[in-house]
């Protein structure tokens, strides 16, 4: 997957980063991907469990703030 260069929006360009996802105890970790749709865990908030999970990288559009998500890799 190549960056977007523009965005889709507003035609502005396209810095990369990343959302924060706070867990247990507040701490930081980038967003996943978990295919199928979300289940309860007693213990854990949400099952994932042998359900496929990829990394989440993130673009913003620098001109309108555009947030722009692709799932990636493993």
């Amino acid at each position: 997957m190549s960056a977007p260069k523009e965005c889709l929006r507003c035609h502005g360009p396209m810095e990369p980063g990343f959302v924060i996802d706070r867990g247990h105890g507040q701490h930081k970790h980038s967003q996943q991907w978990v295919e199928g749709p979300p289940e309860r865990s007693f213990w854990w908030g949400l099952k994932t469990k042998d359900k496929e999970q990829h990394s989440v990288r993130t673009y913003r559009c620098e001109r309108c703030g555009y947030l722009e998500s692709y799932a990636v890799g493993r």
